[in-house]
């Protein structure tokens, strides 16, 4: 993009400035540190100028909406589209995350995600002994396809994109949601959303799962090929990278991560014979904004470039809807802190910035109390509220990627795609993403990195407003209203699950699980539509992991230390 001869004369200006203005006022006035880094730890320098840009070609920054994407997937950005404001929500019973969608829906949401309970993200009904006082705590409880029902009672599916969070019995969700939109006389091709599903990053980082890799492996190709062929406007798997920093990986980590896994999913589905351009123009992706805010723009422009390459030059995609990273964007719970909670407002205001200014096409911002519990409403009416901010007071959207030509932001784009890339490396040196996650190597990595946050924050050189410097008295804490769920909940969901298990027909639900189990034990054959005629004859969530748990066995985890 520049002359070298221009470049040589901004270098001759710029250490002509280090050694007379710059060396004149340190000598008076020191900096605060000796070294700069960004959150990752890559280094930080005072100044950038055109000499750090100087080798990426104007071919890796473009346009919006032409390989290799770096400027956003769409040639218009938000000035065609805002981005959705997608609030997560899930408490207590279907009826009860169905009420709080409405109220969502009232105050301007654009999009649904739905949270389940630990119960059924880890395949267990509600009435099984391990499921006591969990219930309807963390998120939704969902047993039964009436559960869905209920879930969705009143809103009209083809015209609001519905995200679910949900993994090890992704497929079970998945089967659930089509079911009741077909039977409500949906068009599946005019269903919009994601189902999360990323098995996956739970091996690696949220340690959710239930079958071994690969069986978990064949349900995500299984999700994949039949929202390909049956659901044309649907994500089968959001590939995410969200949890795999809340767990403590550095932001180079998650995206380079998160680019193995979705390298693992390509392969997966190639493998059984359906081609690349079949599917891949439905995978999305999912990311944190987390609190370093150039680095966190950077990253999101860094993914971007970096799927455009692998995707045409790995997988050979020739469609541009192939090489297009689309994502979905949660502002970081990690960050969310007790202590002076009102302060997260104010870092998920910022994070949540950093996610449109790096091109986000949905997002999530986070309830300020969310560090106590589930948020309230009026946490969630704040958070969205921030959202709406930014699109419609800031102007911010009113430029496609206002920071590109950043000679910082450009810089470290760069950067952060030559780490992804040598990591990438790596993985492949082990033999894929599979076998390192099986040699823990990605467990090791996190490891480290969260520890070295943890000392990081422990002796203050990670400073933290509110724990760690400018500390308030404990009982200056204010009094925050929490969200509670009903202790009755749980006994109401048992009792509805217990009623359809008595009206269905037991003869039909023991012949349909009878062909899952063949169809599960035929590597070639597809689990879905065996799945979703089980939840329409109201098979259980439980009884149907339970029968592949007797046929694929569980994942135990190579310790880690």
């Amino acid at each position: 993009m520049f002359d070298p001869k221009a470049i040589e004369r901004i270098r001759a200006e710029r250490e002509a400035w280090e050694a007379r203005e710059l060396a004149d006022f340190v000598r008076r006035q020191p900096e605060a540190r000796p070294e700069y880094r960004t959150g990752s730890g890559l280094p930080v320098q005072r100044v950038y100028t055109p000499e750090d840009v100087a080798d990426t070609p104007w071919s890796d920054i473009g346009l919006p909406g032409r390989w290799p994407f770096t400027r956003g997937p769409y040639p218009t950005m938000y000035r065609g589209r805002r981005w959705t404001m997608r609030q997560i929500a899930g408490f207590g019973t279907g009826e009860d995350t169905n009420n709080r969608f409405k109220y969502l829906i009232g105050q301007g949401q654009t999009g649904l995600s739905v949270d389940f309970d630990m119960p059924s993200l880890m395949g267990y009904d509600s009435d099984d002994p391990r499921s006591l006082g969990e219930v309807g705590r963390e998120g939704v409880a969902v047993d039964t396809i009436e559960d869905v029902e209920a879930l969705f009672a009143g809103i009209d599916l083809e015209k609001i994109s519905v995200s679910m969070t949900i993994n090890p019995t992704a497929w079970i969700l998945l089967a659930m949601y089509v079911a009741v939109a077909q039977a409500r006389g949906f068009d599946l091709n005019k269903l919009s959303g994601t189902v999360q599903a990323d098995i996956l990053k739970e091996y690696i980082a949220q340690k959710e799962w239930i079958f071994p890799i690969r069986p978990s492996m064949r349900l995500m190709r299984d999700m994949i090929v039949f929202c390909a062929r049956s659901m044309a406007r649907y994500n089968p798997v959001n590939v995410s990278g969200y949890h795999i920093s809340e767990a403590g990986a550095t932001s180079v980590q998650e995206v380079a991560f998160t680019m193995a896994n979705g390298i693992a999913y390509v392969e997966e589905v190639t493998r059984s014979g359906v081609a690349v351009d079949a599917f891949a123009p439905r995978l999305a992706f999912y990311f944190v904004a987390q609190a370093d805010f150039f680095e966190e723009v950077a990253k999101f422009r860094a993914a971007r470039r970096v799927w455009a390459r692998i995707m045409k030059e790995r997988f050979g995609a020739t469609k541009a809807e192939s090489m297009r990273l689309r994502f979905h964007c949660q502002t970081a719970a990690a960050t969310l802190t007790r202590a002076q909670p009102m302060n997260n407002v104010v870092r998920t205001a910022l994070q949540a910035l950093s996610a449109v200014l790096g091109g986000a096409q949905s997002l999530h911002t986070n309830g300020l109390d969310e560090a106590y519990a589930i948020p309230s409403e009026e946490a969630m009416k704040l958070a969205l509220r921030t959202q709406q901010i930014i699109a419609d007071e800031t102007r911010v959207p009113n430029v496609v990627d206002p920071l590109g030509g950043s000679y910082y932001v450009e810089a470290l784009t760069t950067r952060i795609e030559r780490e992804v890339l040598a990591i990438l490396n790596k993985v492949d040196a082990m033999g894929g993403t599979i076998a390192a996650i099986e040699a823990g190597w990605f467990q090791r990595e996190i490891a480290d990195s969260a520890y070295d946050f943890a000392r990081r924050k422990a002796s203050g050189e990670a400073p933290v407003i509110g724990v760690n410097t400018y500390v308030e008295p404990a009982a200056a804490a204010p009094d925050m209203p929490i969200h509670k769920v009903p202790p009755e909940t749980e006994a109401r969901q048992v009792a509805r699950l217990r009623a359809v298990r008595a009206r269905r027909d037991e003869r039909e639900v023991a012949r349909l699980m009878d062909g899952l189990a063949e169809a599960a034990s035929d590597p070639a054959a597809n689990l879905m539509e065996p799945t979703i005629a089980l939840v329409r004859a109201r098979a259980s969530m439980g009884e149907i992991v339970n029968r592949l748990r007797n046929i694929w066995g569980t994942y135990v985890e190579k310790p880690v230390f």
